[in-house]
């Protein structure tokens, strides 16, 4: 199978878990500085101190054909506090950093939210406050104008859905909430409001290059299709996964359908899920002017229905088979047989994507070009005299983008694909046992070792050949 001789072949980033320099060089806290510590979990630095050795990355790209590299913007190098002063040491970084990717030949796909909201907006209601909305909507504006002749592609936010999950539902991300679904909904459609307000600034403004959003995007089956009630507990957690942003994004509105289920969850708690009309309006206008979704696709979940209270555990040391969730109101994600899975318990189902990839052509036909901007496995690489032969990453990538080869020969326009992740970086819940990178780093010596996936990542990238 082949893909286009335009087709990127990119690299995925983000700043707090690769710059480092978490504290210094005037950059503000975010909640996570605080949360990590308090949890007694792990620290953001020096990570893969990206801050100091972009050359490096940027000059392995150029070598092993990588011609694309996802990076985020960190909202508190820029502004400390989220808003006011501005950190002009953070503002000539990523200065820097724009123009040599330009010097290696690597074409920046910039987003302005990667987790990593300021700690003082954090700490009053995050997207919650509508102040946290209109300070995004700010710095998304003074980005665009300071980079508007370094950067082509823009992306709002990465992964609303996580965010929000993981902040209220699974407590996995600060404030750490568990089981609050209503918050939940409440901070995607905060969040879907911020991404169209910035849209809208982008389009107004009349700057030059494409913007999007980032979904994670994970497709949602019955575990028995031939139960009604399987069928149901699948539907409803795509609605809060996917459809809730799909609709949002593309239709500019929130279906009948979605909103059935949505304020099925709602009533659960005595409540009605009654959206801001304004918030609305904006969230119409910027349907038509999205130029791209980035799809962010790790594995799919199988639903069974049930009935009792919420369990969740978070499988965070990979340690295989011990992951658990159980939502009231939605299902329990299950294990399908005949599917493997990673040591984190993620499902390795590629067909998924490309069920997702058709649904959106199917369903939202005024979506302009995909882009795979997160796919990748997470693997306890083993490294021998500087050799980390990761063949179990390679087959998961080949598998993933055959599958999206097959999508696009029924029609998709999927413009490129970034694996997760470039080199090794620090993860949120994990820390640094769970790496992904094409690029093995030492830690200690920040020395870069290019893994038996980065070889064969290079191959594709000049074949094109999958």
């Amino acid at each position: 199978m082949k893909l286009p001789d335009t087709f990127i072949f990119g690299g995925a980033t983000a700043a707090y878990q690769c710059e480092g320099e978490s504290k210094t060089h005037g950059k503000g806290k975010t909640a996570w500085d605080d949360y990590l510590e308090d949890q007694g979990w792990f620290s953001p630095d020096p990570a893969s101190d990206f801050y100091h050795q972009y050359p490096e990355d940027l000059k392995l790209c150029r070598e092993f054909g990588i011609n694309g590299i996802r990076i985020s913007i960190a909202w508190s190098r820029i502004f400390p506090t989220g808003e006011g002063q501005i950190n002009k040491e953070g503002v000539d970084f990523y200065h820097k950093m724009f123009l040599a990717c330009r010097d290696y030949g690597v074409e920046p796909f910039v987003t302005l939210h990667h987790f990593d909201t300021p700690d003082a907006l954090h700490k009053n209601g995050d997207f919650l406050n509508p102040h946290t909305i209109d300070c995004f909507e700010q710095y998304a504006k003074f980005c665009f104008e300071e980079y508007k002749d370094e950067v082509k592609y823009w992306f709002t936010f990465n992964e609303i859905w996580p965010v929000s999950e993981n902040q209220y539902t699974t407590g996995t991300f600060p404030p750490g909430e568990k089981y609050n679904l209503t918050k939940t909904i409440e901070s995607l459609h905060a969040m879907i409001t911020a991404h169209a307000k910035a849209v809208i600034a982008f389009k107004e403004g009349g700057y030059p290059g494409r913007i999007g959003i980032i979904h994670s995007l994970e497709t949602k089956y019955p575990y028995d299709a031939s139960k009604a009630e399987d069928v149901l507990a699948a539907e409803r957690s795509d609605a809060v996964s996917n459809k809730f942003l799909l609709d949002a994004t593309f239709l500019g509105h929130y279906s009948e359908e979605t909103l059935d289920h949505i304020n099925f969850l709602f009533g659960l708690d005595g409540k009605e899920f009654k959206p801001n009309l304004e918030d609305m309006d904006v969230i119409r206008k910027a349907a038509k002017y999205n130029d791209c979704l980035g799809i962010n696709y790790y594995q799919s979940h199988f639903l069974r229905a049930y009935a009792g209270e919420s369990q969740i555990h978070h499988n965070g040391t990979g340690a295989k088979g011990t992951a658990v969730n159980r939502i009231k109101g939605i299902g329990e994600q299950v294990l399908k047989e005949g599917i493997d899975r990673t040591d984190w318990d993620w499902l390795i189902y590629p067909e998924g994507l490309c069920d997702m990839i058709l649904r959106i052509k199917h369903d939202y036909p005024n979506y302009k070009e995909i882009y795979i901007t997160e796919n990748g496995m997470g693997y306890k690489d083993d490294f021998e005299d500087g050799t980390i032969d990761d063949s179990p990453r390679i087959d998961y990538i080949k598998r993933h983008l055959q599958w999206i080869a097959k999508a696009m020969e029924k029609g998709a326009n999927v413009k490129g694909y970034f694996v997760w992740s470039l080199m090794d970086m620090f993860s949120w819940s994990n820390g640094y046992n769970k790496r992904y990178g094409l690029f093995y780093v030492d830690y200690k010596t920040q020395k870069r070792y290019p893994k038996k996936s980065a070889y064969w990542y290079k191959e594709i990238s000049k074949t094109k050949e999958v």
